[in-house]
């Protein structure tokens, strides 16, 4: 990343990493203010690293959502968490999130532990653990949850919050200043994200995929934006995009009876592109069919891999 060399403030990069689907992107949405990384209730949602730029006038917080840590064999699943470990080692600070509404039996919860260890070799920022969603359980809950967790690294500190309700954020935000560097601005101080108006469509509508679909579809899909043509005179904004998937006999799935479905999909997706843009959009979506995309390398180079 470049840096803005005009002026000075407490500036760094942080990294959200934790198991798929414990509130990484939903926290950077609440401590950006605003939608930056699409969000589902499945897992693996998250396939690319996301930056979200926290910008007050006294800092500048860089926040890195990644894909969840998880055991993988396919290489779009290597990837994604290959993307997660590079996070891990070019960061001032790294923010473990944990799910404390869903404890693990003893057994799991010493794999995974022993798993998250592994992790950590690779940390040499400080870090902080994360109990996110205390609005899903009893407080009194939290005292055998740090215990669990407090000893895979030596964490600066230990924040409960909720990503969803934003309980604990401000907090979060001050203890997470602390352990910034000083220095100049990565990003212009009205710049939100480091991705694309594109990648945020193709985004949103792989958001409505996983929303609007069965448990088999989301992960074998993924969606390329062809063309993005904006009139500034019309206000408007015509966006053709491609959702690939792997096999066939998913297009029906994805397309619907009529084409129910994939109408659905545009609706609601549209919807979301205008608030983002605030422009009036036409969005045309084609359902097309690339065999075992996920273990194409080239392919997965198109999507950003």
């Amino acid at each position: 990343m470049e840096l803005n060399q005009n002026e000075s403030v407490v500036s760094g990069l942080a990294a959200l990493v934790g198991p798929p689907n414990v509130g990484k992107s939903t926290l950077l949405n609440t401590l950006i203010g605003q939608k930056i990384s699409i969000v589902t209730p499945k897992p693996q949602t998250t396939r690319n690293r996301i930056a979200g730029v926290l910008n007050e006038p006294e800092y500048q917080i860089v926040l890195l959502d990644t894909p969840g840590l998880h055991a993988s064999r396919s290489p779009l699943n290597q990837e994604m968490v290959r993307i997660a470990m590079e996070s891990l080692v070019e960061v001032d600070a790294v923010l473990f999130i944990i799910d404390v509404s869903l404890p693990l039996p003893e057994k799991v919860q010493l794999q995974k532990k022993k798993e998250y260890q592994e992790y950590f070799k690779k940390v040499t920022a400080p870090a902080m653990l994360i109990l996110n969603k205390i609005d899903l359980i009893d407080r009194r809950e939290l005292l055998p949850m740090i215990e669990a967790y407090a000893d895979l690294f030596a964490f600066t500190s230990i924040m409960p919050i909720s990503a969803l309700s934003g309980d604990g954020t401000k907090q979060l935000v001050s203890e997470l200043i602390q352990l910034m560097p000083q220095g100049p601005r990565y990003f212009p101080e009205d710049v939100p994200t480091d991705v694309s108006e594109r990648f945020l469509v193709a985004e949103i509508v792989r958001e409505k995929l996983f929303l609007l679909t069965g448990q088999e579809i989301p992960y074998t899909s993924a969606v390329l934006v062809d063309s993005f043509k904006e009139d500034s005179q019309r206000g408007m904004v015509t966006i053709h995009a491609s959702i690939y998937l792997e096999k066939q006999s998913q297009k029906g799935m994805v397309i619907g009876k009529g084409g129910s479905k994939l109408k659905s999909i545009g609706t609601a997706a549209r919807r979301d592109i205008e608030k983002m843009l605030q422009l009036k959009t036409v969005l045309k979506l084609w359902v097309k069919v690339r065999k075992n995309w996920s273990r194409d390398q080239r392919f997965l180079k198109e999507l950003g891999f």
